[in-house]
């Protein structure tokens, strides 16, 4: 969803025009004054979608190639102990069942299924597919090189990697500096080491083959600081998915 702000030296909107805005609904656009400043008009805010929605004659989607449409899964609207949260605070949802998966794709000679089925409940890259709206229900549209693994338990600890991606337990920030100095939350390093918990079967070969990775359950890797997608467990710990390729070192 996108939003703007806008000031009043650069836009002047008569608030009986807001009435020609049909079907928009409440939103984040505002109207504020110069210097930031209260405005004297308040205006009603008004929605963009983001999400393609699709109209309701149309019964069915089914993907192609090597795409998957997955059905979200909702977002959370409170935390553990009742509190409501406000939409920037909601977390977004990387999860959702796979509904309905395309032909596959052809990789050299061999002619490749698509390796999640309908019905698998799967974990998928923040910023992957295109969104859209369908039967009333979010969906998102992805290639399956998007999805990150599998998850047959409501544990991301026991989360299946796909492909060539490596599933690691995030090592704990350090608490004090060489000297012996308490750190804060604020001023500890994101770590950028861990132990991989599971692999996924490696990557394809231009025969269509899978080619197993390097790095197996137990090691201690370090990896690219900003890769891959951050997940945190029911328990607190850290996780961290991302392809064998950002795995820079194995430490022993």
């Amino acid at each position: 969803m996108a939003t703007a702000q806008l000031t009043a030296s650069s836009i002047k909107v008569p608030a009986r025009s807001l009435t020609s805005f049909d079907g928009l609904r409440p939103s984040s656009v505002k109207f504020a004054s110069v210097g930031g400043a209260p405005s004297q008009r308040s205006f009603r805010r008004l929605v963009v979608k983001a999400a393609a929605v699709v109209a309701p004659k149309y019964t069915s989607i089914k993907p192609l190639g090597d795409r998957v449409l997955v059905k979200i899964k909702t977002v959370e609207e409170k935390t553990d102990g009742g509190i409501f949260l406000p939409s920037a605070a909601q977390t977004k949802p990387q999860a959702g069942e796979v509904v309905a998966v395309g032909e596959g794709k052809t990789v050299g000679k061999a002619k490749l299924d698509i390796s999640v089925k309908p019905g698998t409940q799967v974990i998928y890259s923040k910023y992957a597919g295109t969104e859209l709206e369908f039967n009333g229900a979010n969906h998102l549209i992805l290639r399956e090189d998007d999805v990150v693994g599998i998850l047959e338990t409501d544990e991301i600890k026991d989360l299946k990697p796909l492909n060539d991606r490596v599933f690691i337990k995030v090592a704990e920030a350090e608490e004090t500096t060489a000297g012996g100095l308490l750190l804060t939350e604020a001023s500890k390093e994101k770590p950028s080491i861990g132990m991989v918990i599971a692999v996924g079967p490696g990557p394809l070969d231009e025969e269509g083959n899978r080619k197993p990775l390097s790095i197996a359950p137990g090691n201690t890797v370090m990896y690219s600081k900003y890769a891959g997608n951050d997940f945190k467990g029911s328990d607190g710990t850290n996780y961290i998915a991302l392809r064998a390729s950002e795995v820079m070192a194995v430490l022993s």
